[in-house]
């Protein structure tokens, strides 16, 4: 059994029924859970397929806490594998039946993540090595700039070939795919992350356990907003997520962090 799972906040209809219409398109998806931490619920009707599980959320405990909703209930209904979509993306090509396909052939893998493309096809980087304190702050400032550039190429493995699957230990939660019998395991999203982090936190958590795999082989698009750096309220979320990312995990003196990113380097030489 194949589900998903949509948190809604406010969010735009017509740019939510593009990633509900993208999603439920594959024959295999059996729910969607649309979760909706909005104040009210007026996308309750925003389609009815059968498929759609609406649940109304207005306490608005977060992103990763909401996904926490639906990933249970299919847990409970006997799902083996969820995907974590995010209301901004789409796609018209099957991206699902490979990724599922894939999944299937390798039961360590526990998560994975399709190539993600802006509106104008170019990709965005969001496979990353585990970062420290300082890849936050230079990858925010990007000053300066002869320090900037290779370190962002290698921490976002921008030289890695575009068509290569690979293991990243941190994978974006914007269009994941987890393997049910490993989120038993390794736990779902820590929900003391209001928004921000809460990816980074799974994808390192399953990393330690699973394959975290990185399948460029299938693309959706994704509209990144990257509101942290447009809104103070949200960059005020972002340094909280940051700060209990890194209390979480160490700040200066975490000892898997050198030998995750080593090993995840060496798969390229």
């Amino acid at each position: 059994m194949l589900t998903g799972s949509i948190v809604l906040y406010k969010s735009n209809s017509e740019v939510l029924l593009k990633a509900i219409n993208s999603f439920l398109f594959s024959e295999l998806v059996k729910k969607l859970y649309l979760i909706d931490n909005s104040p009210t619920d007026e996308l309750k009707n925003i389609c009815d397929d059968i498929r759609i599980e609406y649940i109304h959320n207005p306490s608005n405990p977060g992103f990763g806490a909401a996904h926490n909703i639906a990933i249970q209930e299919s847990i409970n209904e006997g799902s083996k594998y969820h995907f974590i979509v995010n209301p901004d993306i789409y796609f018209s090509e099957d991206v699902i039946s490979p990724m599922v396909k894939f999944m299937e052939e390798d039961a360590k893998i526990g998560m994975m993540m399709p190539q993600i493309l802006n509106d104008d096809a170019t990709v965005q980087n969001l496979p990353k090595l585990l970062p420290s304190p300082f890849s936050i702050l230079l990858r925010k400032f990007k000053r300066p700039s002869f320090i900037y550039k290779p370190f962002i190429n290698n921490y976002e493995l921008r030289t890695v070939p575009q068509n290569i699957i690979y293991e990243a230990p941190i994978l974006s939660g914007c269009f994941t795919l987890l393997n049910l019998d490993a989120i038993k395991e390794v736990g779902e999203y820590d929900d003391r992350f209001f928004m921000y982090f809460e990816d980074w936190d799974l994808s390192r958590r399953m990393n330690q356990k699973y394959k975290t795999i990185y399948f460029p082989k299938v693309s959706v698009y994704h509209g990144y907003e990257s509101g942290a750096n447009k809104s103070k309220k949200l960059f005020k979320i972002f340094l909280q997520s940051a700060v209990h990312y890194f209390n979480k995990w160490g700040w200066f003196f975490d000892s898997e962090r050198r030998k995750i990113n080593e090993k995840t380097l060496a798969q390229f030489k």
